[in-house]
């Protein structure tokens, strides 16, 4: 298959344009979105639907969550991620898979509803996971685009998918919330540096390959500027796959949490890592289950 978006195939970095819609749908189609909202994302990459979720649903998210980090605090199960500088839990990887209620919860039609529309065809969970920051101790979570990850060594071939982040917790301006760089997902940054073996060991602690050259990342940010949604626990971030995103280090006791999961659209299923190297674990880059989590 044509590389549209190669990256980490030379010494110098470059920006190109976006080759893809970002809203697939008409924004004149009803749907669960208003147009005004389908512009929206549309024009600067992300949306926030405030308190999607109501308290009672959160208090039950909570309580799923702690569950799983309890069953993880001791575990070597290759899902579960640790801090770059200690053993805390960062992330729990396939909660979909293996946890029934996140397997309802990625099939709520409240949500896949929305993606549909967006990606204009039925969905699936290309992954999932839990994030946990915890106070004082959890740490960043460095500039990039989910997309150029996804496609060099996932396989993912278009800009064809979406990332849902549920709050489990309240985001302030204080406790390392999501940053986001608006419009940047109109550009596409191809990153230097070579793709180690099993690249995702390291990388899903601490990322150091596929990140953005500093002179790349200073043209985006003077573009659209930097925006930290911000909100009670219960609200939806929804954001396309090549945005520029991260998070600073949380250094406040208050711990932030959230739900992660990634809407593919089934046109835009996976093929050959274009690194070249064999594709990360399905736990990490769902491929031979897809069909079992639409």
């Amino acid at each position: 298959m044509l590389d549209l978006y190669p990256s980490r195939v030379s010494n110098i970095p470059t920006i190109t344009d976006r080759k893809d819609p970002v809203v697939y749908s008409d924004l004149s189609q009803p749907g669960p979105l208003a147009a005004d909202q389908l512009s929206f994302f549309e024009e600067n990459g992300f949306l926030v639907l405030d308190q999607f979720f109501n308290e009672t649903e959160v208090a039950v998210m909570r309580k799923e969550l702690s569950n799983v980090l309890e069953e993880s605090r001791g575990s070597d199960d290759k899902r579960v991620i640790r801090e770059p500088d200690s053993q805390d839990v960062r992330s729990v990887f396939a909660v979909h898979e293996h946890e029934e209620f996140f397997k309802d919860l990625s099939r709520d039609e409240r949500l896949t509803g929305i993606l549909e529309q967006l990606l204009g065809s039925e969905v699936y969970i290309h992954q999932s996971r839990i994030n946990l920051k915890s106070g004082f101790n959890g740490k960043e979570f460095y500039w990039h685009s989910d997309f150029e990850t996804w496609h060099v060594e996932d396989g993912m071939p278009r800009m064809r998918a979406i990332s849902c982040s549920i709050t489990l917790t309240e985001n302030t301006p204080f406790n390392g919330p999501l940053m986001l760089v608006p419009g940047s997902h109109k550009y596409y940054v191809s990153c230097v540096g070579e793709t180690p073996e099993s690249n995702y060991e390291q990388s899903l602690r601490r990322q150091e390959v596929g990140v953005p050259d500093h002179e790349s990342l200073t043209k985006l940010v003077e573009q659209g500027g930097i925006v930290a949604p911000t909100g009670p626990a219960g609200s939806v971030i929804l954001f396309d796959c090549n945005i520029m995103h991260g998070s600073n280090s949380n250094i406040t006791p208050s711990p932030r949490s959230n739900v992660f999961f990634v809407f593919n659209s089934v046109e835009n299923k996976l093929v050959s890592p274009f690194s070249g190297q064999k594709p990360r674990p399905d736990h990490i880059a769902a491929r031979e289950k897809v069909l079992e989590n639409i």
